[in-house]
């Protein structure tokens, strides 16, 4: 995958010769010929003249479909219907693999929180980060902010009005119907993460009557959606916000419909019930409640009418 990402950008950037592809990769041109092969069995329409290769169509969606074009380091590994990307990703970290983002149509066993199923029929957008982030275990909750920062950043673009339930469910902001699921795994020690799996779950070109109660997607709120821009949106999103995590927090306010708005957390130790005021990293929300002030690390949280 890493030398079909490389080829993609290569072909992204313009006409490219055979020999020049060849040296770019370090391989041969025989073996720079196969690829273009491959990606065209893949649905790529790709010419060759005297400039050299040049890409004429993209497939509608798919691994190579998401690569051409994309502005981030990951390679993309497409499956039509997979029991659960996240299942996949682990897979693949437990077998040295990072910036790798499993992808597919359609997840046969999706789950969320707390072994919650997810449900997730043909036409969705359901990814999977397979990271080996620099990052103390107790600083990975910021990725979770991110990927719904990132993804709701790219509902947004395609004409959504979606909006950040604490911590990450996204979801639309007048009927507060679910869009997004996500979910974070992690591996480490006490000190370090070891990887992290990152996935997200979008109900986009979905029929709403296959999506349970509570829940809409981007087809029954604006229309299908270009499924290969909004994952690259998503992906290149995520990657700007894992690069600079000073910045995802105040991303994170801008798009919450928390803030501001009266809540009950149900957490271990019981209800926290008061104002949400804030977020403080690594994601504690902040409650102001009739006892004090509460900081909020894990939990349930229900948005209630005001008082």
């Amino acid at each position: 995958m890493k030398t079909r990402k490389a080829l993609l950008d290569a072909l992204a950037s313009g006409p490219v010769s055979g020999p020049e592809l060849a040296e770019e990769l370090g391989v041969s041109r025989n073996a720079v010929w196969k690829r273009i092969e491959e990606l065209r069995e893949a649905g790529f329409g790709i010419e060759s003249d005297g400039s050299g290769y040049r890409v004429e169509s993209v497939p509608e969606f798919g691994g190579a479909a998401v690569e051409y074009g994309l502005e981030a380091p990951y390679s993309v590994e497409y499956h039509d219907a997979i029991d659960s990307t996240n299942a996949r990703g682990r897979e693949l970290a437990k077998a040295g693999d990072s910036d790798v983002v499993v992808l597919a149509d359609e997840q046969t066993a999706g789950r969320g929180r707390l072994e919650r199923a997810w449900n997730a029929p043909s036409g969705g957008v359901y990814m999977s980060f397979v990271l080996r982030p620099d990052v103390a275990p107790m600083e990975a909750p910021l990725l979770t902010l991110a990927a719904a920062v990132a993804t709701t950043r790219a509902l947004r673009e395609a004409g959504v009005d979606a909006g950040i339930k604490w911590p990450n469910d996204v979801l639309l902001r007048t009927t507060g119907e679910k869009l997004v699921g996500i979910l974070t795994e992690m591996e480490g020690e006490a000190d370090r993460v070891s990887w992290v799996i990152c996935g997200i779950g979008v109900n986009a070109n979905v029929d709403p009557d296959t999506l349970p109660e509570g829940a809409t997607s981007v087809r029954e709120q604006v229309g299908d959606v270009d499924r290969r821009v909004f994952a690259q949106r998503v992906i290149e999103g995520f990657d700007s916000l894992q690069t600079d995590p000073d910045a995802i927090l105040g991303a994170w306010r801008e798009l919450a419909i928390t803030l501001g708005r009266r809540v009950r957390v149900e957490t271990r130790d019981g209800d926290v019930v008061g104002e949400a005021v804030d977020v403080e990293s690594p994601g504690r929300l902040v409650v102001e409640t009739e006892e004090g002030t509460a900081r909020v690390h894990a939990g349930d949280c229900e948005h209630l009418r005001p008082v």
